[in-house]
């Protein structure tokens, strides 16, 4: 029997958008504020980048030379609303972390829910190098992956490294 691939693919998209749901109320749960990340790390090709550095122009040469960009909204079709919030990671979320005579200090992380079975719960090559880059420029103090856990419901949250 021939599985229809639009069904499937509805069934998944549906199937991720209630697990982010779920990560979100669990960490809303245990004292973060969450919020939609909207943002986007965008990378040039190691050509593109150029400076101009006293009057001449050097290209530039860095893996990592990106800048952070507001996400774009995907068109899905005629008559369709536009996905919007489709940035990476998932989340931003933040808590109080230590109060000092009237100063205040936050902890800022980021969270990308993967919620699918084995093969997708782990991070592609582009969001590695998004999440080496996000961490290197100090944009988040640490990033979270969330998967499933073993038992229905559980939620295990993994360090970036």
């Amino acid at each position: 029997m021939k599985t229809d691939k639009k069904k499937q693919g509805k069934k998944n998209k549906e199937a991720g958008r209630r697990f982010e749901l779920k990560v979100r109320k669990d960490l809303e749960s245990k004292g973060w504020i969450v919020s939609k990340w909207m943002n986007n790390v965008e990378f040039m090709n190691e050509c593109d980048s150029v400076k101009n550095i006293n009057g001449k122009l050097k290209t530039v040469h860095e893996k990592y030379n990106g800048k952070l960009i507001p996400a774009k909204h995907k068109f899905r079709g005629v008559g369709i609303p536009m996905a919007i919030g489709t940035g990476f990671p998932d989340f931003i979320a933040f808590r109080l972390k230590i109060i000092k005579k009237s100063h205040l200090e936050y902890e800022v992380i980021g969270v990308e829910s993967k919620g699918g079975d084995k093969s997708h719960k782990y991070l592609s090559k582009e969001e590695k190098e998004k999440c080496d880059w996000l961490l290197k420029n100090k944009i988040f103090s640490k990033i979270l992956i969330a998967n499933k856990g073993k038992k229905r419901g559980e939620i295990i949250y993994e360090d970036y490294i």
